[in-house]
């Protein structure tokens, strides 16, 4: 159909019947039948079906026919033209005796996409206006019309169904124009490696839509140029012979071709993508040691020292499980000395010292190291022979500190050996057997500076006693660290500890406790003390503990008496019914159970004083047990009374020289006044002229005479100015609540610009008012005759009148 489509019935019929699709006349009659059906050169006729009415007749009922059934119309897409152009012709059997119109409807007609059909409404004659195209619309439904001059219908609808013919204007479209896969290497032929896919918008029913895919070339084409193969119909790549080497290669192109027509490649559409298959690694190479034998030299006694970098190539994915290696020792190190760690950059062994290693013991090491990969080997490899190598360590000897073969070292003493005494010999070894070198020793700490050593041997002795109850023995235990030091080249030192433990002797008296109690006048059942002792001996050397009241003085045991409760507690009472309020200093003799024992008279102080029922001591009591007779508490009254008074007399003396100072005139008495006086400085001055001035400057005036007749020229500046006086405002008699302000500004004006007014270097008195006021009449504040003044305004005027407003701005009820 679309070779006759495309190219036309002399040239595709000859084709086909070479082919042998076409079998006869017969045969090609109907292709040309069909042909001419897809595009009519003379457009058929379609007729309205015939309306049959069931009715009575001369021969009886008549049979109603069926209705045609209008077979499609096929159109082709793409067509040139001419437009329009002729599809059929609608009659109607009616149009020889009456005029009918036709018309069609439906989309194409006159709904969306419209214009694209349209009919000669007289003649009947349907046209296509524009070339179609299937791939935006493959069909239409149309439904003819015919209707009478009036409008009346005269005929049933007709159903139109237009098919658009496809015609092959699409290449194949590839999803992607560049597809990445992956294949491991070493993949077997047939391993799947990706899918490509291309979609053709014709008609996949027919050859215009069916896409076929072939591979184009290869890059590179090794190691032969067909490694790949596609399915022609599904796109799936797959592998079609062995020979991947992620090594050799890593990534491969592949341009694919997919054609339409089912491929052919005379009449198909084409279009090309690109493959990018990428060679993924697997383990297929084992790691190889660059050389076979390693050596190295590592200095003793250190840690964490790199004595060697073991090379190693690996030709699979760097920095992959397949590439990293993994090193082992397998032999020459039972004590695990050594450790290999990989590099992860260079994936290099470093060989590292993680025990010290002794040249005493082992002067070189020979260790045989086996390296892998991280992951295992792919099935079928082999392990290199080149995997495995040897390590040759050399150790050298440095000068290594005196070791103290126990350390540290403990000892027994008792406490309280003399100075002088050897406690032990704390001796050190140098480790340099093979180098003859001198050991020195040196004391490095000793809290209690109790001991020293010998230089040379290393004996420990005493400087002083021993004394456990030290502050600086702890858990009867005394530590002191000593240094021994070689004379090697460079010098090494090492500490060592001695302990030593001293042994407790009875060596401290026990000590009373409490030192001080308080008991009743009165013997009363509960009026006894509770006495212990406190020793700083160790056990046995401490209680029970022994209590004895002396047998001197005799009034001791007389007064007092004393009863053991247990091993460590003792009860001290009185003895009489009575004892006078006071203090009293009781000696008490008290023994440990050492062994001598040893005693110690220790003095408890007990207050006794009068006691109130409960048995507690008054307040009285405890003053009068402080040791304050009647005599002596009087006198302290008398005292605090003395005080008193004289505090007293001082407040009334100075309350009336302030009143006495303030009544004085304002002028000041001759008497304080000093500006007549010379006063000396004990300064000589510069001779006899300068004590050439006039005194009477300093002297205060007793009349303005002399000023009024005095030439014009320098007067005193603590005279008072000749001038009229100033004159300051009055004050309205009319009461407003904003002329105060005004008022007080004017009266500040005034008093800054007055000559006459004090200070003028004289001695200001500011009690004096003068001879009359300037403030005018207080008349104006009398409450008006109307009984009612509001004086809220007195609020706003500062916190200088808060009183006043307090007292007059209130209302009634105030």
């Amino acid at each position: 159909t679309n070779c006759l489509l495309t190219f036309g019935a002399a040239t595709c019929l000859p084709l086909l019947r070479a082919v042998g699709l076409v079998g006869g006349f017969s045969l090609c009659f109907s292709f040309e039948e069909m042909l001419s059906r897809v595009w009519d050169p003379q457009p058929r006729v379609i007729k309205f079906s015939r309306r049959h009415q069931r009715g009575s007749s001369a021969n009886g009922l008549r049979r109603q026919k069926r209705d045609w059934v209008i077979p499609p119309i096929n159109v082709p897409e793409n067509s040139r033209g001419p437009f329009p152009h002729m599809l059929v012709r609608i009659r109607s059997d009616q149009d020889k005796n009456d005029g009918i119109r036709y018309s069609i409807t439906g989309a194409g007609a006159d709904q969306p996409p419209s214009g694209i059909y349209n009919i000669d409404p007289i003649s009947g004659n349907m046209f296509v206006t524009q070339p179609l195209d299937r791939e935006e619309k493959a069909s239409f439904h149309l439904r003819a019309h015919a209707v009478d001059m009036n409008g009346n219908q005269v005929e049933n609808p007709v159903d139109l169904y237009i098919y658009v013919i496809d015609m092959n204007d699409n290449r194949p479209e590839f999803q992607n124009q560049v597809y990445n896969g992956s294949v491991a290497e070493g993949s077997k032929p047939g391993s799947s490696v990706m899918q490509v896919t291309a979609t053709d918008s014709d008609d996949s029913t027919t050859a215009n839509g069916m896409v076929r895919y072939r591979i184009l070339s290869q890059i590179p084409e090794t190691p032969i140029s067909n490694m790949f193969t596609i399915n022609s119909e599904t796109g799936d790549i797959v592998t079609v012979a062995a020979g991947l080497d992620r090594e050799k290669v890593s990534q491969y192109t592949v341009i694919v071709q997919a054609t339409d027509m089912e491929g052919n490649n005379n009449f198909g559409l084409s279009n090309t993508a690109t493959a990018l298959i990428c060679i993924t690694d697997i383990n297929d190479n084992p790691p190889e040691l660059t050389v076979r034998t390693f050596s190295g030299e590592v200095p003793e006694n250190k840690v964490n020292v790199v004595v060697t970098n073991l090379t190693v190539v690996d030709k699979d994915q760097p920095h992959s499980p397949n590439w990293n290696a993994v090193y082992r020792i397998v032999s020459g190190d039972p004590s695990g000395h050594f450790t290999i760690r990989t590099n992860p950059i260079t994936n290099e062994g470093m060989l590292t010292v993680v025990k010290p290693v002794d040249f005493e013991m082992n002067r070189a090491f020979m260790l045989t190291v086996v390296v892998s990969n991280q992951a295992h080997l792919a099935s079928g490899i082999q392990s290199s022979l080149q995997s495995t190598a040897g390590v040759t360590i050399s150790v050298q000897d440095v000068n290594e500190p005196p070791v103290f073969p126990v350390n540290p070292k403990m000892i027994r003493f008792e406490e309280g050996v003399p100075a002088g005494t050897t406690l032990t010999v704390f001796s050190a070894q140098d480790p340099d057997h093979f180098i003859q070198q001198t050991v020195r020793y040196s004391k490095l700490s000793d809290p209690a500076n109790w001991l020293k050593i010998n230089r040379t041997n290393g004996q420990i002795t005493t400087m002083a006693l021993l004394d456990r109850e030290s502050m600086y023995v702890k858990n009867n235990m005394y530590e002191a660290t000593f240094l021994a030091f070689d004379n090697g080249s460079p010098q090494a030192s090492g500490t060592g500890t001695l302990q030593i433990y001293l042994i407790d002797v009875n060596d401290n008296a026990p000590v009373l406790i409490p030192r001080e109690a308080q008991i009743c006048e009165h013997s009363r059942p509960n009026s006894k003390i509770n006495i212990t002792a406190s020793d700083t001996d160790a056990d046995p050397n401490v209680g029970p503990f022994v209590f004895e009241l002396p047998t001197f003085p005799a009034s001791i045991r007389r007064n007092w008496t004393i009863s053991r409760l247990n091993g460590d507690y003792a009860q001290l009472r009185l003895r009489i019914s009575y004892l006078e309020a006071g203090v009293y200093e009781i000696p008490v003799i008290v023994s440990d159970s050492g062994n001598p024992p040893l005693s110690n008279r220790s003095t408890i102080r007990i207050k006794v004083c009068p006691c109130d029922n409960n048995g507690d001591c008054s307040a009285t009591g405890a003053v009068a047990a402080a040791g304050l007779g009647t005599g002596a508490i009087i006198a302290i009254l008398i005292c605090i009374i003395i005080l008193l008074s004289i505090v007293l007399l001082f407040v009334v003396w100075m309350k009336r020289r302030e009143k006495e100072r303030q009544a004085k005139p304002l002028l000041i008495d001759p008497e304080d006044d000093v500006r007549d006086n010379i006063l000396k400085y004990d300064e000589e001055g510069g001779g006899e002229e300068d004590q050439d001035y006039d005194l009477s400057q300093l002297q205060q005036p007793e009349s303005l005479d002399h000023i009024i007749t005095k030439p014009t020229g320098v007067r005193r500046v603590d005279e008072r100015p000749v001038v009229a006086e100033s004159q300051y405002p009055v004050r309205s008699n009319l009461p407003h609540p904003g002329d105060i302000g005004d008022f007080i500004n004017d009266g500040l004006r005034a008093a800054d610009n007055d000559p006459t007014a004090p200070p003028y270097d004289s001695l200001l008195v500011f009690d004096y008012e003068g001879s009359g006021s300037t403030a005018g009449s207080v008349s104006s504040l009398n409450s008006s005759s109307s009984g009612q003044q509001d004086y809220d305004y007195l609020n706003d005027w500062g916190p200088r009148f808060k009183k006043l407003a307090d007292l007059y701005g209130g209302g009634d009820d105030d």
